[in-house]
């Protein structure tokens, strides 16, 4: 399994970048060629199932995750959210973290473990560095537009 971790801050209070990052639809504009749905209905929380579909076409693949930890951000208290993927080509594990940060900013965490199916285990390396470099984008795409 590849792990990677990500670190960002933002001038967003903690429950805006806490919304911003888990409407889970708004994933799929950030992510290129995926789409992501809810599965369950709301409200969103432990329990949770999403589904994000890659690729073009025929040629897709959906990453199931379910909602293990879903802890919402007070004004000044951090919110922790965990995502066990389930799919039958991505595994692992993510998860995000928004917590007070200097100057009034929110710190904003994502750690990820992710494995893909039959990848070998040399190969976690290029997946650590794809998987931090796609969802780099995605997360400042993300706190940066409401």
């Amino acid at each position: 399994m590849a792990k990677f971790l990500l670190e960002r801050t933002a001038p967003l209070p903690l429950p805006e970048a806490w919304r911003r990052l888990t409407e889970w639809p708004r994933h799929g504009a950030a992510v290129p060629l995926t789409r992501v749905s809810v599965v369950t209905a709301p409200p969103q929380g432990v329990g949770t199932v999403l589904v994000a579909r890659s690729g073009v076409g025929p040629l897709h693949f959906d990453d199931r995750m379910e909602i293990t930890v879903w802890q919402p951000p007070g004004e000044d208290t951090p919110g922790l959210c965990r995502l066990e993927k389930r799919g039958r080509v991505v595994l692992g594990w993510a998860e995000i973290e928004v917590r007070p940060g200097p100057g009034g900013r929110t710190r904003v965490l994502w750690r990820e473990e992710i494995g893909v199916r039959f990848l070998p285990r040399f190969c976690d390396p290029l997946l650590a560095r794809t998987g931090r470099a796609m969802f780099g984008r995605a997360v400042n795409r993300l706190l940066r537009q409401a």
